[in-house]
């Protein structure tokens, strides 16, 4: 990504709203930037299927892009977003690579399998498995946390990835990388995002125990945890208020784009990143954080 690129990326964002999550690209101003047009791909992920939950849109798409210039043919897993999907997917296909996309929850095990078995019919073989989807529900106090949300909450951010991974997990083999998303509040703790927050902490330890777990399998188990990147959920969680300022308080003062993680998880899934695992790449900002 060259200079010029990255000093077009916007400073800020206009204060905006979405009344439903997890939300849609079409409404966004600015757009995110999911794409790097310069990229120029080694084939380090040539011949491997991967599977991206939350892949229609935001860092999943970035990352599907990245993975497909790679080389790599690409399974989505997302929730209800199809418009965005199939933009994905005709991105995803430009590229010269073959995309499925997989509609449903994934704190749903049951469709979690039948999903794992369907790309095995397809694709025959699952190689990287990108644990991304996520929810956030903002509350001032503890106490407006109802029983509902946080059983949602962790169903699709934990028991999610989870599923997600049991299903996946008998059809990987030696050199198989599984990446899970966490976030900077795992580190960093939010005031208003007490449940969220929790299912990313406990992300990093799942992703930790996992890769010690799987080292005797050869499946290398990492995490990438994103500071404030401007994506769908954001106006869809936020006040109008809070998206405007969103990102400014980063040591490098603006939100990040999607574009700018993709290469994290594409060094993760490749053989670039052989002897590391169990480990998480912090893409904030600049923001120091312990861990």
């Amino acid at each position: 990504m060259d200079e010029n690129t990255v000093n077009s990326f916007p400073q800020s964002v206009p204060a905006q709203k979405q009344d439903v999550q997890p939300g849609r690209e079409k409404p966004m101003n600015p757009k995110p930037v999911e794409e790097e047009p310069q990229y120029v791909g080694a084939d380090k992920l040539a011949g491997k299927t991967a599977v991206i939950t939350g892949g229609d849109s935001g860092i999943g798409r970035a990352v599907a892009i990245a993975f497909a210039s790679e080389g790599a043919d690409i399974a989505i897993v997302y929730l209800n977003e199809h418009k965005d999907a199939a933009d994905t997917k005709r991105m995803v296909e430009g590229k010269g690579r073959r995309c499925l996309t997989y509609s449903g929850d994934i704190g749903d095990a049951a469709f979690c399998r039948d999903t794992a078995q369907k790309i095995i019919e397809a694709f025959g073989r699952i190689d990287v498995l990108v644990n991304n989807a996520a929810e956030q529900h903002p509350q001032n106090s503890l106490l407006d946390i109802s029983a509902e949300q946080l059983e949602r909450t962790f169903r699709t951010n934990i028991y999610g990835m989870f599923y997600m991974t049991q299903a996946a997990l008998p059809h990987m083999g030696d050199g198989s990388s599984i990446v899970n998303t966490t976030s900077i509040t795992a580190y960093r703790g939010s005031e208003t995002l007490l449940d969220y927050s929790a299912t990313k902490g406990a992300v990093v330890v799942f992703t930790r125990s996992l890769a010690l777990n799987l080292a005797e399998k050869k499946i290398r188990v990492n995490a990438v945890a994103p500071g404030p990147i401007w994506t769908p959920l954001i106006p869809s969680t936020f006040s109008p208020q809070k998206v405007a300022a969103f990102g400014t308080d980063t040591t490098m003062g603006r939100p990040g784009q999607p574009v700018e993680l993709a290469k994290a998880y594409v060094y993760l899934a490749s053989e670039d990143s052989s002897y590391v695992s169990g480990q998480t790449l912090h893409v904030n900002g600049g923001m120091i954080v312990n861990g």
